[in-house]
């Protein structure tokens, strides 16, 4: 369903999952503890796309610093527990 291409940063990889969610299109969102990013895996794509973090590990709006817990509302927003930085981020779709 994502990554299965051995250990990495590349869009066909994961490092280090940690909490799934599947929302109603059954797109997989991934976060990756030592990728500081969450994925999102559209049903079927042989690669995932970044939908949050991605920038190296950090305190910026864009970073992200050991994200766990993720969740997507139905109206597409990304929330994420960043534990590193000791607060929740929310994305909007296509952000």
């Amino acid at each position: 369903v994502a990554g299965g291409n051995g250990q990495g940063a590349g869009l066909n990889q994961l490092n280090s999952p940690r909490y799934i969610f599947v929302d109603r299109q059954q797109n997989v969102y991934v976060s990756e503890w030592a990728n500081q990013r969450v994925m999102k895996w559209n049903k079927g794509a042989k690669e995932g796309i970044v939908v949050a973090g991605g920038q190296g590990q950090g305190s910026a709006l864009t970073q992200l610093k050991g994200p766990l817990g993720l969740f997507v509302d139905t109206l597409g927003r990304l929330y994420v527990a960043d534990y590193g930085n000791h607060r929740v981020m929310r994305w909007t779709q296509g952000a």
